[in-house]
């Protein structure tokens, strides 16, 4: 493919990425650039990193926004903004999330911690999902909304339950949020990838990157090809982002290298 045919996949258009500060946000915001996207507004708390990163895509292309998710009203900001600036919205990637920060199973199971991890993951999620489509449909935008889900939405998991809780009701809000905006156009899709060293997977296992990755490899069926990268991830969401995805909604890409196939 040609760099100035790949340029015109994302032309004209305008994307939101959620934990666009680092990990696979960073990486998909880096693909949209390269594809031709008007502009990427790159929403996260992390505002020293998000800045970074922005201005290393360029200000002309990239810009930063400090969102906590968490906050609906941050979120419907981050959108009204963004439509005031540029005019219209017609991606959303709702990435941002967190992991277990203690050990959770059923029979220990903190509430507290579940509650927490919840407000982000799911509610996080919802807001995005609502205040895009609300601006989608406004604008009469077939718009693509995307959602960061995991391998571990189509399984269970014996740790870590609050997170494979919250990864099947980003499965099940994509579910009912394509058939709800698919008569406006607007497709809703999720990325689950496997298990992959992200900063925020490092930062709770305290591994570095290639030690995690060295531990994950025996779980993915597929060898000879490396280990899995936020970019391989980004190749998936920037695919539902693009029109090559045009017909497809409602769906859970998984970007496993075949870890389900091989553990469930």
């Amino acid at each position: 493919m040609s760099s100035s045919f790949a340029t015109q996949k994302l032309n004209g258009k305008v994307a939101i990425i959620t934990g666009g500060a680092s990990g696979i946000g960073e990486a998909t915001a880096r693909k949209f650039a390269k594809h031709g996207a008007l502009a990427v507004m790159i929403a996260d708390v992390q505002e020293e990193k998000g800045r970074q990163v922005a201005e290393s895509i360029g200000s002309d292309r990239c810009t930063f926004v400090k969102c906590d998710v968490t906050d609906e009203e941050q979120v419907e900001s981050l959108v009204k903004s963004t439509v005031e600036r540029h005019g219209q919205l017609d991606i959303m990637f709702s990435n941002a999330g967190m992991a277990s920060k203690c050990p959770q199973d059923t029979l220990s199971f903190d509430l507290d911690a579940y509650e927490k991890l919840f407000s982000v993951n799911v509610r996080g999620v919802a807001a995005c999902v609502k205040h895009a489509g609300r601006a989608m449909v406004d604008r009469g935008v077939r718009g693509s909304i995307i959602c960061t889900a995991s391998v571990l939405a189509c399984c269970g998991s014996e740790f870590s339950i609050d997170y494979t809780m919250s990864k099947h009701a980003v499965l099940g809000l994509v579910r009912c949020a394509s058939v709800g905006l698919g008569k406006h156009g607007i497709r809703v899709n999720c990325v689950a990838p496997g298990p992959i060293a992200t900063p925020l997977t490092c930062g709770v296992t305290g591994l570095s990157p290639e030690e995690l990755e060295q531990k994950f490899e025996p779980d993915f069926a597929m060898k000879k090809s490396g280990y899995l990268k936020p970019e391989h991830v980004a190749d998936a969401v920037f695919f539902l982002a693009s029109d090559d995805s045009k017909f497809v909604t409602g769906h859970p890409l998984a970007v496993d290298g075949g870890f389900v196939a091989r553990n469930i």
